[in-house]
């Protein structure tokens, strides 16, 4: 019997081991961080050309894949195996090339042993750092066996004009407070085309009525009054703070708004469209103080207020 017991305990033991080295093993890592310092590392093993550190962070059959047009304006792919690029990192140690590569962001998806980066980037060459080109990369990487994120395929696009460079480069939330302070600015001076131009094709307006639930091509039909004149409305915007999604291409916000009906509050939703944010959803209201609730309700159910 006493050996049954030990043997029972024993057994125990060792399934308790077992689960606990399952729960060390399934603890969870920054994945983003770790994918993020793989694609740093690429770039920075390529300006320094060291071949030894590519190879650790790219896998056996990694590709990388250029697109862009040729001066006839034709789409022209480039294709380069792993080995192709350490024969041309030794040309260019041997020219003595040097450049400067800047990522402006980090788009990253991940899912299971997956993930994607999506960033643009801008290229600069030489001692005095001359812009070269820029455009986006689309980097594909897998979760080894030794949980490490390993990268199988790099892509490309390259241009030489629109690119952003240090002087021009602004974070997201520079580029959304100027998209929304232009927004009312062109309600303020009734600019129809950039006010509508600021929203998605499939945006939702919400205004302070119950009935003002408006789709952007209805709300354009119903405000065509107003942007006939000099000023449509003017709203003027303070105290803004705005959240972003993960993955950056998402964003949500909360304002505050001196208007003619006092103090009012704004909020919505933005969506990055080829790398330009536009307005998705846009909720205006009235606020009212706490201690004018029941009264501002009797107006409203007595009707007892001037419409005019």
């Amino acid at each position: 019997m006493r050996t049954i017991k030990k043997q029972k305990m024993k057994i125990c033991s060792i399934i308790m081991l077992l689960l606990c080295g399952q729960l060390v093993q399934a603890q969870p890592t920054n994945d983003q961080e770790e994918i993020k310092a793989v694609v740093d590392g690429f770039l920075g093993a390529m300006e320094q050309k060291d071949t030894l550190a590519l190879d650790s962070l790219m896998h056996p059959n990694c590709m990388i894949y250029s697109t862009l047009y040729n001066e006839k304006k034709e789409v022209q792919n480039e294709v380069l195996y792993k080995l192709s690029l350490f024969d041309y990192m030794a040309r260019a140690m041997k020219k003595q090339y040097t450049y400067h590569e800047k990522i402006w962001n980090y788009d990253i998806a991940i899912e299971d042993n997956i993930a994607t980066v999506w960033s643009e980037y801008t290229l600069f060459v030489g001692a005095s750092e001359q812009l070269s080109h820029c455009g986006v990369h689309s980097f594909q990487l897998i979760r080894t066996p030794q949980n490490k994120w390993q990268l199988v395929s790099i892509a490309d696009t390259r241009r030489t004009r629109n690119c952003i460079e240090a002087q021009t480069a602004q974070t997201d939330e520079q580029k959304i407070n100027t998209l929304l302070d232009n927004w009312h600015q062109a309600a303020a001076t009734a600019d129809e085309e950039v006010f509508f131009g600021s929203m998605t094709d499939d945006a939702i307006y919400l205004g302070t009525d119950a009935t003002e639930r408006w789709t952007k091509d209805e709300f354009q039909k119903w405000s065509k009054f107003a942007f006939d004149k000099e000023i449509a409305w003017a709203f003027t915007p303070s105290k803004r703070t705005i959240y972003f999604s993960d993955n950056q291409k998402t964003a949500w916000f909360e304002e505050s708004l001196d208007t003619w009906m006092g103090e009012c509050r704004g909020s919505g939703v933005l969506r990055k469209e080829k790398g330009v944010w536009k307005i998705q959803h846009y909720n205006l209201a009235v606020t009212v103080p706490n201690d004018l609730v029941k009264c501002f309700v009797h107006l409203v159910e007595k009707g007892k207020c001037n419409r005019k």
